[in-house]
């Protein structure tokens, strides 16, 4: 049982595990669902990302505030016809940071594959 596990410790031990490398701000659920549509959309608009993400608008501000905070995305006010409406947009520093998160957990799925891999063969 331990065997397979032992074989890869020498690799882990000159390299810190992917899951270290995850970045709390971009990793929680919502958070990673707006960055994840405001990348693939270019801009959303707010109700859109309510409710694709399925949360309620004070909920939704709220993790925008954090994002809009540490510049991952900027928040636009603005109108449509009479209505009020709110755009997000991806920043440079969101876009880099999104895409160092899918890295890592692209890292952490090969891991599981290749344990996988292991256990069966």
């Amino acid at each position: 049982m331990n065997g397979p596990a032992n074989t890869s410790e020498p690799d882990d031990a000159e390299s810190p595990h992917p899951a270290t490398g995850l970045d709390d701000m971009v990793h929680q659920r919502v958070r990673l669902g707006i960055l994840t549509i405001a990348h693939e959309a270019r801009r959303v608009e707010f109700g859109y990302l309510r409710g694709q993400l399925e949360l309620t608008a004070g909920n939704l501000s709220q993790h925008l505030t954090v994002l809009e905070t540490a510049g991952l995305v900027e928040v636009e006010k603005g109108y449509a016809g009479r209505r009020g409406r709110t755009w997000i947009t991806l920043t440079a520093a969101g876009n880099t940071a999104l895409a160092e998160e899918i890295g890592r957990l692209k890292q952490l799925i090969a891991r599981v594959d290749a344990a996988e891999t292991g256990e069966s063969g």
